[in-house]
This record gives structure tokens, C-alpha cells and sequence, in this order.
């Protein structure tokens, strides 16, 4: 009787899992890639970066525009004011009024700087390069964090089915001691074995459930949506197995967003040493404006004053000596482009190192998978016979129990190897650069 209200509550345990399973989304890897990339907020944040860049790189902010102001004065004052005169006359004067006012634009262009607005406006363009390299490497990390969280998902909903038909054999092993118990050919010991095992294969599926909504939750989070929402996504693990060292090395030279960075890094460094020697060389500036003033004061020798007219000068100046700081700044920039060379070596061979041992555990994986798919063809076919025998009553449970722990391991194994390897080939493709969402 106790049997039966197990497989009572086991059953409904198993309805409601089916109604909510029907009731879910099916979601494809290139969905949950496209949901990410529209959600990201990483990629929001760089894109944000990347437009300030690119809103930077222009003339204007590289100084080879000219500068173009307008000015309005207007003043004046209340003053009492005694005058005496060279006579002894002496005149008092309550409550005088002096008004002026001027307006004008002015003209202000550097022609020459030693070529330094050049240089920075070459500055300007590597930084906008060097955003455009940022957002590529976000978009990889992102588009590797969804597909790695997606497959995760896949691995878990498969390992559910495998627990529950784990069950399902625990189950017919239960029911079996029990009839043999009632019918005096079992003993009460192998109805407890049973018992025990048909727990722990209950608790285990339970567990197994508990993983697949929490790596769930983990792919909503990576695609930056509602944490709630549940879905479904595809089991088959589509490996691309024909990844080639040779190839992926040089697409890593060209493409890696890391390399790229090291590379602009270097750029950057030697245009520094461009500005910093173009300190050298004389500063050259155009002025021009034209200018409106009028003055009144009752009190002056002219009452009125107006005047207009356009304004010029050329002015050129150059730095003599600043206490050998010049000196010291170029060398100082000529360090640090050293410095960004032994940074950009180091990147290729750490990059280099992660590339060949990624694709050195890509290959064991893609034995490995060979081996553990063999495996569960093996161990579902032992545990056929195994449990055919047992109906029949020529083995012992025993050796059921063992037959059905070799096949749910093989089966785990299985899929584990099949994570691994599309783990590996997504992060070959990463360091390559070549990642997309096909």
C-alpha cells in the first residue's frame, strides 16, 4: 500500500512537470544569442563608449578648426565729481552719468604647431578604432556566455530524462519484489534494497530537476531578461569538428580583439612621442576680429567716443627652455612605447598558449566523445539484457542495480563529454575571433 502512494505521488509529481514543460517557450540558440546581444548590459555600456569615441574623432577637437568668438560689454557709472581749475575755480559736479559700450567678434586659428593637431587627430581615430575593438570583444564574450549557459541547459534537460528513466527501471524493480513478496518466491530484504535504491533514484531526479531551473535562471540572467521566464531549448549539440590549429592561429593574429587592443596600444604609444616631439617646433597663431566701442562722459574732454574697426596680429613663440622637461618627456615616451611592445609580445604568446591548449583539450574532447557515445550504446544494451533477466529471475538485483548505475554513468558521462567539446570549440573560436551566431 505505501508502494502505491508512492507511485501515486511520483505520478503526479511527473504530470505536473509534463504540464509545465508543455507550457513552456522553445528557444534556439540563435533566439537566446540575438535576445542577449539586443539586452546586454555590457554592450549597452560599450556602445555608449564607442559612440563618445567616435563622436570625438574630428577636426574640431583636434585643434585644426579656428576658433571664432563673440563678445557684448556694456558699462558704465554714477559719480559726484569736484574739479578745480587751473583759475581757483573750483566746480562740483552731483550725479554724473559715464555709459560705454563695445562689441565685436574675434578670429583666433594656430596654423602651425609642429604638426601636433595632426597627430592628434590621428590620436582620435586609433581611439575610436580601439572602442570599435572593445565592443567586438563584448560582443564575443557575451555571444560565448550565452551559448556556454544554453548548452549547460541542454545538458541538464537531457540528464532529467536520463534520472527519470532511471525511475522507471527503480520503479518495475520495486514492483517486482513486491509481488515476489507477496507471492512467497521474494524476501523482505530485497523489498527494502529496493526501496532504498528507488529513493535515492527519486532524490537524485529531484536534484537533477533542482539544476535544470537553476541553469536556467543562469541563462536568463546572461540574456538579461526576466529570471522567471522558463523555456525549453534543443538537445542536439552541434560540434563542429573539422577546427583546423593552422587556421585558427591566423585568424587569431588578425581578428583576436585582445591582440588588436595590444596592437592600438603601440599606435598610441608612438603618436604620445609624435605630440611630445612636436613640442620642439615654434607655435604659430593667427588673430583677427572687428570691434565696435562707444563711450559717453559728460565730464571728459570728449563728451562722445565711437570707434570701429577690424583688428590683426600673427604671433609665433617658441619653447627656449622649460628646465630640460622636454628632454625628459620624450624620453619618458620613447620607455613606454618599449613597454607597449613587450606588452604586445606577451599578449601574443599568452594568447598563443591559450590557443594551442583550448585546441589540444578540443581534440581529447572529441575522442572522449567517440568513446563515451560507444559507451551508452553498450551499457543501454546491458542494461536491456540485464533487466530481461531479471524479470525472469535469474540474476540478482544486485546486478540489476549495477547494470542500471553503469548506464545513467555512461549517459552522464556522455553528455558531459559533449558539453566539453562545444565548450572548447566555442572558446577556439572566441580566441580566433571568429564567433558568430550561426
Amino acid at each position: 500500500m505505501k508502494f502505491k502512494k508512492k507511485v501515486v505521488s511520483l505520478l503526479f509529481l511527473l504530470i505536473g512537470f509534463l504540464n509545465t514543460t508543455s507550457a513552456q517557450e522553445n528557444l534556439s540558440l540563435q533566439e537566446a544569442i540575438t535576445i542577449a546581444l539586443r539586452n546586454s548590459y555590457d554592450i549597452q555600456l560599450v556602445s555608449n563608449d564607442v559612440q563618445i569615441a567616435k563622436n570625438n574623432s574630428n577636426i574640431g577637437n583636434a585643434g585644426l578648426l579656428p576658433r571664432l568668438d563673440g563678445t557684448v560689454t556694456e558699462g558704465g557709472s554714477l559719480q559726484n565729481t569736484t574739479r578745480t581749475q587751473s583759475s581757483g575755480t573750483e566746480q562740483t559736479l552731483n550725479g554724473v552719468r559715464n555709459t560705454n559700450m563695445s562689441y565685436g567678434v574675434a578670429l583666433g586659428w594656430t596654423i602651425f604647431d609642429g604638426l601636433q593637431m595632426f597627430t592628434n587627430l590621428e590620436r582620435l581615430k586609433e581611439l575610436e578604432k580601439q572602442g570599435a575593438v572593445n565592443a567586438k570583444a563584448t560582443i564575443l564574450s557575451t555571444i560565448s556566455g550565452v551559448v556556454n549557459a544554453y548548452y549547460n541547459v541542454s545538458r541538464e534537460q537531457q540528464l532529467v530524462v536520463a534520472r527519470d528513466s532511471a525511475l522507471d527501471v527503480s520503479t518495475l524493480r520495486l514492483r517486482i519484489a513486491n509481488n515476489k513478496l507477496e507471492i512467497g518466491r521474494g524476501s523482505k530484504l530485497d523489498v527494502l534494497t529496493a526501496t532504498v535504491d528507488y529513493n535515492t533514484d527519486t532524490s537524485a531526479y529531484l536534484q537533477e530537476q533542482s539544476l535544470l531551473r537553476n541553469s536556467k535562471v543562469t541563462l536568463n540572467q546572461v540574456m538579461a531578461r526576466d529570471l522567471n521566464i522558463s523555456f525549453r531549448v534543443d538537445t542536439v549539440f552541434d560540434i563542429n569538428s573539422s577546427l583546423e590549429y593552422v587556421g585558427l592561429a591566423r585568424q587569431m593574429e588578425q581578428l583576436n580583439p585582445e591582440l588588436q587592443n595590444a596592437f592600438i596600444s603601440k599606435k598610441l604609444a608612438e603618436l604620445d612621442l609624435k605630440l611630445v616631439k612636436g613640442q620642439r617646433y615654434p607655435v604659430i597663431e593667427v588673430n583677427s576680429g572687428y570691434e565696435f566701442q562707444r563711450s559717453l562722459s559728460p565730464t571728459g574732454f570728449n563728451t562722445q567716443q565711437r570707434a570701429n574697426g577690424l583688428t590683426y596680429r600673427l604671433t609665433a613663440s617658441v619653447n627656449i627652455f622649460n628646465g630640460f622637461l622636454q628632454r625628459q618627456n620624450e624620453r619618458n615616451a620613447k620607455i613606454l612605447i618599449n613597454s607597449s611592445e613587450l606588452t604586445l609580445d606577451r599578449t601574443k604568446q599568452e594568447i598563443g598558449a591559450q590557443l594551442l591548449r583550448t585546441y589540444q583539450n578540443y581534440s581529447t574532447n572529441l575522442d572522449l566523445l567517440k568513446v563515451e557515445r560507444n559507451n551508452v550504446d553498450v551499457a543501454k544494451q546491458s542494461l536491456d539484457i540485464t533487466l530481461e533477466k531479471y524479470r525472469l529471475g535469474s540474476i540478482a538485483p544486485l546486478e540489476l542495480r549495477e547494470a542500471q548505475r553503469n548506464s545513467i554513468d555512461a549517459v552522464a558521462r556522455y553528455l558531459e563529454a559533449q558539453y566539453q567539446a562545444k565548450l572548447t570549440e566555442i572558446s577556439l573560436k572566441e580566441i580566433s575571433g571568429t564567433l558568430n551566431i550561426q
